[in-house]
């Protein structure tokens, strides 16, 4: 019995927020201006299926933009760990 798996892509369901990886120089910005270090920032684990998605790796900062019927959209930010 053959078991392949067909791949699906999270982001196309409509309760699952766009994710995106910050380059370096985006998140030292980031972490400038906030005054705070990386892991003050609420945590993502790496095995998240959105953060596999991505690619993203321990150390990285996510930025996660959800839709909101108030304020229309929200940005927050995950550090992403091993755990």
């Amino acid at each position: 019995m053959d078991k392949k798996r067909k791949k699906i892509d999270i982001f196309c369901h409509e309760l699952v927020p766009k994710h995106e990886l910050l380059s370096k120089e985006e998140a030292e910005k980031l972490l400038k201006k906030l005054n705070i270090y990386p892991e003050q920032l609420p945590w993502i684990k790496k095995s998240d299926p959105a953060a596999v998605a991505i690619g993203a790796k321990p150390g990285d900062i996510v930025k996660i933009i959800r839709k909101s019927p108030t304020a229309g959209e929200t940005v927050v930010y995950r550090y992403v760990i091993d755990k």
